[in-house]
């Protein structure tokens, strides 16, 4: 069993990350569809309890926000694997600004999240760790190495 978390800023490819890669293995848990923390920890227990892997595609951007999933995940006894989407702000604004609708999302809203943007580590309780980053609308998955 599998628990992804999902670590970067807004606009940085983790959704389309997500429907690339996992849309047919792995349960989706965002809060932009969910609304609610209460929704999300009913799904996160669900998924748990039937061992469904599952990713977690919400920015996660400290140590803080990504504790309270690889301790829910590793009490179910699941694999945690972190991937860190690289991405310089100026990308993710530009990316941002191709959006439409209620996906557009204000450019303070993902300033904000930059400058809460902590570097994962394996001492937070990753088994396996990796970056992703976008070149020539392709992703480039690397081993992760405590450095950028």
């Amino acid at each position: 069993m599998e628990g992804i978390v999902f670590i970067g800023i807004q606009a940085s490819g983790k959704s389309s990350f997500y429907k690339q890669l996992f849309f047919n293995t792995h349960m989706r848990l965002n809060l932009d569809m969910l609304k609610t923390r209460n929704r999300e920890r009913i799904l996160i227990d669900a998924c748990i309890r039937a061992k469904q892997p599952l990713v977690i595609d919400n920015t996660n951007p400290a140590v803080a926000d990504r504790e309270k999933y690889i301790s829910k995940l590793k009490e179910g006894k699941f694999k945690v694997i972190g991937y860190y989407f690289k991405s310089t702000l100026n990308d993710a604004i530009i990316r941002n600004e191709l959006r439409k609708g209620k996906e557009k999302i204000p450019q303070l809203g993902i300033l904000s999240t930059y400058n809460k943007l902590e570097l994962p580590s394996y001492k937070e309780g990753f088994d396996k760790l990796y970056y992703v980053s976008l070149k020539n609308n392709k992703y480039i998955i690397e081993e992760w190495n405590d450095e950028i």
